[in-house]
C-alpha cells in the first residue's frame, strides 16, 4: 500500500510542477511581449511650425513650448485626442493628435556632426550640421541613416541623431 501512496504523491507533485512550468512560460511570454512593445516605440512628428506643447491634455493647460514643423516626438500615452510625448532631451508634454503625423523625422542631438556622401566614414564629408537641426529620414543602412534637408541630403551615423 505504501507504493500506491507514493505514486499518488508523485503524480500530485508532477502536476504541481507542470502547473508552475506553465505559469512560468506564460509569464515569460508576457514579459517578452512587453519588452518588444517597449522597444518598438511609437514616434510622431509635428506637422507645422508653432504647434503648442502643453502641460496637460486640454487647451486650457499651460503652453510649455512651441514646436517647429518636423520636430520628432516619442509617444508615451494617449488620452482621447491628446498624446503625451517626450522629446530628445526628455521634456514631456501634451499635443493634440491632429498636429502630428507618422512622417519620419530626426533631430541632431550632438553639438556638431558630419554629413557623408554615403553610409560610412570612408565616404566623403559633404557638410556638417549643428545640434537641433531637423531632418527628414529617407532610408537606413545598418548604423547609418540617409536624411534630407532643404540645404543638404546625405548620411549620418545613428548615434548622432534622435530617434
Amino acid at each position: 500500500m505504501t507504493g500506491s501512496g507514493d505514486t499518488k504523491e508523485s503524480k500530485m507533485s508532477n502536476n504541481g510542477l507542470k502547473q508552475k512550468v506553465k505559469i512560468g512560460m506564460i509569464t515569460a511570454t508576457i514579459v517578452a511581449f512587453s519588452t518588444m512593445t517597449a522597444l518598438a516605440a511609437d514616434f510622431v512628428s509635428v506637422v507645422k511650425d508653432g504647434v503648442n506643447l502643453r502641460s496637460g491634455p486640454d487647451t486650457s493647460n499651460q503652453v510649455l513650448f512651441q514646436l517647429p514643423a518636423g520636430y520628432p516626438l516619442k509617444v508615451l500615452a494617449r488620452q482621447g485626442k491628446w498624446i503625451k510625448v517626450s522629446d530628445f532631451e526628455g521634456d514631456k508634454g501634451w499635443i493634440f493628435d491632429s498636429l502630428v503625423s507618422e512622417s519620419s523625422y530626426v533631430i541632431v542631438k550632438v553639438k556638431e556632426c558630419n554629413v557623408r556622401s554615403g553610409p560610412g566614414t570612408n565616404f566623403d564629408k559633404i557638410g556638417s550640421l549643428a545640434r537641433e537641426v531637423i531632418l527628414k529620414k529617407v532610408e537606413s543602412k545598418g548604423e547609418w541613416v540617409k536624411v534630407t534637408h532643404p540645404k543638404i541630403t546625405g548620411w549620418l551615423h545613428k548615434n548622432l541623431i534622435w530617434p
